[in-house]
């Protein structure tokens, strides 16, 4: 019998871990875990740039260099879910939406609290281990992230705190190096943030109709399809702008400078995939070009400011 007992109790926890397992899986999935490749590339810039001008101070590189990859990830994950949780009524009554893991019930809303409030930990302790200063703006990073789920109920730009949420990355990798804030940094700070803007509001092209019958904000929903895409590009032209001023106040070289034109050309190839009467190629426009965009960006930027 207690050896029964004890089988059952072993069948008992492997079933658990089983659907423990599973879950976490499917949270992953949920939240596009592998996107985390869209703001990565920027911080990482932001840590080399912070590198460059510490004189390249080996001290500690690589333990800096983990925690910030750890953070980043651990914000992308609480901002993804709970943009997951906070929506989960609305992708439910959107029919492109109401297959998501929420909606549908692969994910329940207890274990996706209490995924948050695990990455939240973790991003925590990650800001922690870097310095002080870090510690203490984690919290307000937090709010920044997880403050843009809102701005659809009451603001068409909430393309724009989206694409701030991102843009906080390479500002943040910077204070995660030194210690301490250069003001040059927020040129990447408004390029990413003007970039991340301009791919919502194509990536939101394809609910316009849903947010006009729902009351839900967006640029394409205020100003049509046509005018979104207009706005995008001008988003894009303005995240060259500011490049070019970056290469300038870092005094960067012609690696950099080759680094901008790859992007102008990634980006102009993204906008001729989408137009106003064809969204058919919206998937690839938005997680295609974009994911070649920051790691081709980071690649030559990389390569400019280590050689």
């Amino acid at each position: 019998m207690r050896e029964a007992g004890f089988f059952h109790r072993l069948k008992s926890v492997r079933d658990f871990m089983k659907t423990f397992f599973q879950r976490v899986r499917l949270t992953l999935e949920m939240i596009k875990f592998e996107h985390s490749i869209f703001a990565l590339p920027f911080a990482l810039t932001g840590a080399l740039l912070a590198w460059r001008a510490s004189d390249f101070e080996r001290q500690g590189l690589a333990f800096r260099l983990l925690w910030i990859v750890v953070a980043m990830v651990a914000a992308r994950s609480v901002a993804m879910a709970f943009n997951r949780v906070l929506d989960a009524d609305i992708d439910a009554k959107n029919p492109r939406t109401a297959s998501r893991h929420l909606p549908s019930g692969r994910i329940t809303r207890r274990f996706a609290w209490g995924f948050i409030v695990l990455w939240s930990l973790v991003f925590i302790f990650a800001a922690t281990e870097l310095n002080p200063l870090c510690q203490l703006l984690a919290p307000v990073a937090l709010c920044v992230v997880m403050f843009y789920s809102f701005t659809k109920r009451f603001t068409a730009f909430s393309h724009i705190v989206l694409g701030f949420s991102l843009g906080i990355a390479p500002a943040a990798a910077w204070i995660a190096m030194r210690g301490s804030l250069d003001p040059r940094i927020l040129w990447l700070t408004a390029a990413v943030t003007l970039w991340t803007a301009g791919f919502d509001m194509i990536y939101a092209c394809q609910d316009y109709a849903f947010d006009v019958h729902s009351g839900l904000h967006s640029v394409p929903q205020r100003f049509g399809i046509a005018g979104a895409l207009w706005i995008s590009r001008a988003m894009h032209l303005g995240m060259l702008v500011c490049l070019i001023v970056l290469v300038r106040v870092f005094a960067l070289g012609g690696i950099a400078m080759a680094g901008v034109a790859a992007v102008v050309a990634l980006l102009l190839w993204e906008h001729r995939l989408v137009k106003a009467d064809d969204l058919s190629k919206i998937d690839a426009a938005f997680f295609t070009m974009n994911g070649y965009v920051s790691v081709i960006f980071f690649l030559f930027w990389a390569a400019d400011i280590l050689t």
